[in-house]
């Protein structure tokens, strides 16, 4: 590809990426516009953003990279992260808006009535967002080298500036403008390209897999993956419950009016994603046919045009792809950095508009950096690990917390210490330590299937051995999170009472 039509298309993504950013600056003057953006988006508006932040470089690039890899095993990567959603349209999308809570420790709090709870939700909050984090921006130096060869860590430092900008500017209001923006962008970029692909394709005789892809890569279990059946299992487990603990989409059904339109909301994301999700599989598939020596790389989107079609065209549909991904990575990375930032700025640092933004340049500062010295994997594995934390520990706190009115303080601290502790430390052996093979490698790499069970047991069994630390006012609580906002007299926004 041209690497000017490449630089051409990055530099209109971060433009307009700043431009619309701007225009919710004139709109953001409270705390609580930064945060929550006054709790007045639109179903349609936040689902378009919920797209926007969802649909990360794992998406946009890893899934067609990892299908091109390991064949259809793949598929459910995104059939996992639609359905997600379902699960969290029918456990917690309305309830939590009930809550009236900025973040996941504030609703931890208002729940259980405990600081120790919440500064644990916190720390999660944390390392969730800085895993997920990494990726984006190793991807954006991936990107930015392939089209310019500039330095693998000037991508990730480029992103990661204009996402501190945007939401130190404006905060939640902002980046919500940004991300819906961003979400019709790379569908376009995803859409448009693999109409010439396919019509290429089809010029060039509709060639199909060979015989031995046809009998391994296209059929599922059959790729040679070592413990297959577990991994697979696994990953459908992390994928439909990491949705309900990632804090980045969370945050955003507190900017939702009413429970009403939390629910609408996501009903419309799942048309969103259902829609954006089939073309990375189809780009994988593409990619087997024509481009198999990429097999393990995450570039066979930005490859195929270039490949397929060529010439001037082939250089156009190649820059809006680059403009895609970059959309996909400042989209992503501006959502985990308010969900980071809004924690850091309370439990840390006390609140404040002037506290959101000092923790916002905390956010990007260190995953930048973890990006930089962390053994690159697959970015599709990597924000495989990050569901696998959130299903591990806010899925069983948000659905206890929610359903179950026995769930105790101390019942909650023991399920998020054993299942997040034991899902952060098989992140870090994988990401640090690795590769491992074997069945200890499969149990470290996809850990959800035995730390998502640990997690609701402990929670379970220890809330059953400490009766007597029920929370007091649990009878309350539930009463508002299950009540309709019309017949809830008590509209306020929840506030951290205890000490």
């Amino acid at each position: 590809m041209s690497t000017a039509y490449g630089v051409t298309a990055v530099v209109l993504v971060v433009l307009a990426a700043v431009l619309i950013g701007a225009f919710g600056i004139r709109l953001s003057r409270t705390t609580s516009d930064f945060y929550v953006a006054s709790r007045t988006v639109s179903p349609l508006w936040n689902a378009s953003a919920i797209g926007g932040e969802y649909l990360s470089a794992a998406s946009f690039l890893g899934i067609a990279g990892l299908i091109l890899t390991y064949g259809a095993d793949m598929l459910w990567l995104p059939v996992g992260w639609t359905g997600g959603y379902l699960v969290l349209l029918v456990l917690v999308s309305a309830p939590l808006r009930r809550s009236g809570a900025y973040t996941l420790p504030d609703f931890a709090e208002a729940r259980l009535e405990s600081m120790a709870v919440r500064r644990m939700a916190g720390v999660l909050v944390v390392l969730i967002g800085w895993l997920y984090l990494m990726p984006q921006f190793q991807s954006a130096g991936l990107v930015l080298r392939a089209i310019t060869g500039a330095p693998e860590w000037a991508g990730g430092l480029l992103v990661a500036a204009v996402v501190a900008v945007n939401v130190m500017s404006g905060g939640m209001r902002s980046i919500t403008f940004v991300q819906a923006f961003q979400y019709w962008l790379k569908l376009t970029a995803l859409a448009v390209p693999l109409v010439f692909l396919l019509l290429a394709w089809r010029d060039g005789g509709a060639p199909g897999l060979s015989a031995l892809d046809a009998a391994t890569w296209a059929l599922p279990l059959a790729s040679g993956r070592e413990y297959g059946l577990y991994s697979t299992y696994s990953l459908i487990l992390a994928t439909f419950l990491g949705t309900m603990g990632l804090p980045h989409v969370l945050v955003r059904f507190y900017t939702n009016p009413d429970g009403r339109a939390a629910r609408r909301t996501t009903l419309v994301v799942l048309s969103l994603l259902g829609a954006f999700y089939l073309l990375p599989a189809v780009y994988g598939a593409l990619g087997r046919i024509y481009v198999p020596e990429l097999e393990g790389s995450d570039t066979v989107v930005l490859s195929l045009p270039g490949r397929l079609v060529g010439g001037v065209a082939g250089d156009l549909l190649t820059a809006l792809v680059t403009a895609g991904a970059f959309a996909a990575f400042l989209s992503t990375s501006s959502g985990l950095t308010v969900s980071v930032a809004g924690v850091i700025g309370q439990d840390i640092l006390k609140g404040g508009v002037r506290s959101f933004r000092a923790a916002a340049v905390v956010a990007v500062i260190v995953p930048l950096g973890l990006a930089a010295f962390a053994r690159s994997l697959p970015v599709a594995d990597v924000v495989g690990l990050a569901f696998a934390v959130a299903a591990s520990s806010f899925c069983p706190l948000l659905v206890l917390g929610i359903w179950w009115r026995r769930l105790t303080p101390v019942g909650a601290m023991a399920g998020l210490f054993a299942g997040g502790g034991l899902a952060c430390g098989a992140v870090l052996m994988t990401i640090g330590g690795g590769p491992h093979t074997g069945l200890v490698g499969a149990l470290l790499a996809q850990p959800a299937a035995w730390t998502v069970p640990i997690a609701f047991l402990v929670m379970v069994v220890v809330s059953l051995l400490t009766p007597g630390r029920i929370p007091p006012n649990v009878a309350r609580t539930m009463v508002r999170l299950h009540t309709p906002e019309i017949l809830n007299l008590d509209r306020g926004d929840w506030r951290p009472r205890s000490s």
